[in-house]
């Protein structure tokens, strides 16, 4: 009776959870307005343009004959660099294999693309660098850090408005849909910060194959809380020996953090190395605390 009761719990919990998402994971129509309108301009752009007649191209091309298999990541052009391909699919095995063979999906508007840049920003953790500002922050103890804990809310605040930025962003409801279900099957991961009132102060997600981590965003609501977070998640990727964590664009944040980047042919040599160690699967938590993280000596 135990087991049947256990089991008549499952569906229960994924219809409310899929209720959440359905409530959380959406976009207003001025919402839309500002991402097209937005990615456009980004799009035309004097460093952008230039990749505009390749796109066009690779767009009629698959009208004319769509090519459902995954693209080579070599075969990337160079305007706009690292343009692979168009997404067809976004299914969870769909997705792992694009991951698998250093492609990743992006677009703020159009069809979704498969991209696999010509440098990628990648930390070996050895090299990572905990400014002493942050390390002090962080003994403080004001903050705590989870793993896994809150992974549909994280993926929201990251696609929401940034202070003194323009509301650009790529993370659409049909990607928040996507990443929550590679969450469910235990391929996705987020880290949270939670400040001493227990609000998300920041945050954010990634995807993990074998021994790669891949970052996908982060957002922040108080000062340096996501660094404080990110920072937390690499001491656990260290420690469960991860090869690297892949930021995919250098950033000033991930500079700053001891990131650098690789060649498209190098990363994908690295990643080939990470892939023969098996993937860890399934809900991560937390091992140890800001506190602990703040003495570690990486290197």
């Amino acid at each position: 009776m135990v087991f049947e009761t256990e089991r008549m719990r499952l569906p229960l919990a994924a219809s409310g959870r899929a209720t959440r998402r359905a409530a959380l994971f959406r976009e207003s129509f001025l919402d839309i307005a500002e991402r097209h309108a937005l990615g456009f301009a980004w799009a035309m752009s004097p460093k952008r343009i230039r990749g505009v007649p390749n796109l066009l191209r690779l767009c009629f091309d698959e009208f004319l004959a769509p090519d459902y298999a995954l693209p080579d990541p070599q075969n990337a052009v160079h305007e706009p660099p690292g343009l692979a391909g168009i997404v067809h699919d976004l299914s969870t095995p769909t997705l792992l294999a694009g991951y698998r063979r250093g492609l990743y999906p992006f677009a703020h508007v159009g069809p979704l693309k498969w991209w696999s840049p010509p440098k990628r920003s990648v930390l070996f953790f050895d090299e990572l660098h905990i400014a002493k500002r942050l390390r002090r922050q962080m003994r403080h103890g004001k903050y705590k850090v989870t793993l896994d804990q809150a992974f549909d809310d994280v993926i929201v605040a990251c696609a929401g408005h940034r202070q003194d930025r323009w509301h650009l962003t790529w993370i659409t409801p049909r990607i928040m849909h996507a990443y929550a279900e590679l969450f469910d099957a235990g391929h996705a991961h987020s880290f949270e910060v939670w400040n001493e009132r227990g609000e998300l102060a920041g945050g954010g997600y990634g995807v993990a194959v074998g021994s790669a981590f891949v970052t996908e965003s982060q957002f922040s609501r108080e000062v340096n809380t996501s660094k404080i977070g990110f920072t937390v998640l690499n001491w656990h990727l260290a420690h469960w020996d991860f090869a690297f964590n892949d930021g995919k664009l250098m950033t000033p944040t991930c500079h700053d953090m001891g990131f650098r980047e690789i060649s498209r042919s190098d990363y994908l040599e690295q990643l080939a190395h990470a892939l023969r160690r098996p993937d860890k699967t399934g809900r991560w938590q937390a091992e140890a605390d800001t506190a602990t993280v703040a003495d570690w000596q990486p290197g």
